[in-house]
């Protein structure tokens, strides 16, 4: 089968498209044949270093999946193969999603919503996870209060500004000025344009705060909590504020959750949760992804195309 694997650690040129060994199911697992592959910041980051998680016998590339299950392993109920499935397949191990099959164990997939097609299933499992469990899981969030969502319009962002908003939220935002009407339609209740404006001067008394920026952006959101307020960082446990006394701080790795993924279909199908998809490339341009990914410009994700 074709996949993009790492030749060495390096620039998105690193990454190159070749033959592999198409993987069988075993006990309890899926084979599914990828139809579409999302590319989130930790495809790049793991690319150049190689440090960040455990790789497999072959250093192939990404999570993000949505396709058709091909065949099932011995003991697997939920699902048969035709079905439509998107997950986060292995994460943090290696599953190797940019590619024409992969496999995992069956729980790491969910029904994919009959009103998303391929692309923009394959926008939603990473992302769309790490906002779920950093608002339900990590922080508890409840009804009424209120939550900024810096880099708003990223990948990770626009997810979080609309399950927050479908928790019952006031959902605050950072982003440029030119993505304020999407951000608005996706269900933000306040933007600051961090270019012209200090969030730490613009807003106060929030109870949650998601940092997917990191840099000062920590340091400078314990000033906007409320006593007891939470902020989560998703760029790694360096980026926690030493000094935060009287607040609840922390950092938050996704983890392949089936309730996650069902949880987040469910919001799909009932209209209150869409991903935005910035670009769609065909599975030979994923050094191109990377690139784009890397400039931090994209507004919601990037896609491959498989099939």
């Amino acid at each position: 089968m074709r996949a993009i694997v790492v030749s060495q650690w390096g620039g998105p040129e690193v990454l190159t498209e070749t033959e592999i060994e198409k993987p069988e199911p075993g006990m309890g697992e899926v084979l599914v044949r990828v139809h579409a592959a999302g590319v989130n910041p930790v495809d790049w980051k793991t690319r150049a270093s190689g440090a960040l998680i455990p790789w497999g016998p072959v250093p192939a590339v990404g999570w993000d999946v949505s396709g058709t299950v091909e065949a099932v392993g011995p003991g697997v109920t939920m699902f048969r193969p035709g079905d439509e499935v998107f997950g986060m397949p292995r994460f943090p191990v290696q599953a190797g999603g940019y590619a024409e099959y992969v496999t995992a164990p069956a729980r790491h997939f969910t029904r994919k919503p009959d009103a998303l097609g391929h692309v923009e299933a394959a926008a939603l499992p990473l992302a769309a996870l790490t906002a779920w469990q950093a608002l339900t899981d990590t922080a508890g969030l409840r009804p009424g209060q209120r939550v900024l969502v810096h880099a708003a319009a990223g990948g990770v962002g626009h997810f979080a500004v609309q399950i927050a908003k479908a928790l019952g939220a006031y959902v605050i935002g950072t982003a440029s000025a030119a993505k304020h009407d999407l951000l608005r339609s996706l269900g933000a209740d306040e933007l600051i344009d961090y270019r012209t404006t200090a969030f730490e001067d613009a807003v106060a008394d929030v109870d949650v705060v998601i940092d997917a920026i990191g840099g000062d952006y920590g340091a400078r959101s314990l000033k906007v909590l409320r006593p007891g307020g939470h902020l989560i960082t998703l760029n790694g446990p360096d980026e926690v504020p030493a000094e935060a006394e009287g607040f609840r701080t922390g950092w938050t790795l996704v983890e392949t959750d089936h309730a996650g993924l069902r949880a987040i279909a469910t919001l799909v199908e009932e209209g209150r949760l869409r991903p935005v998809v910035d670009t769609v490339l065909p599975l030979a341009q994923a050094a191109k992804a990377h690139e784009l990914g890397e400039q931090g410009r994209t507004t919601g994700k990037i896609v491959l195309t498989v099939v």
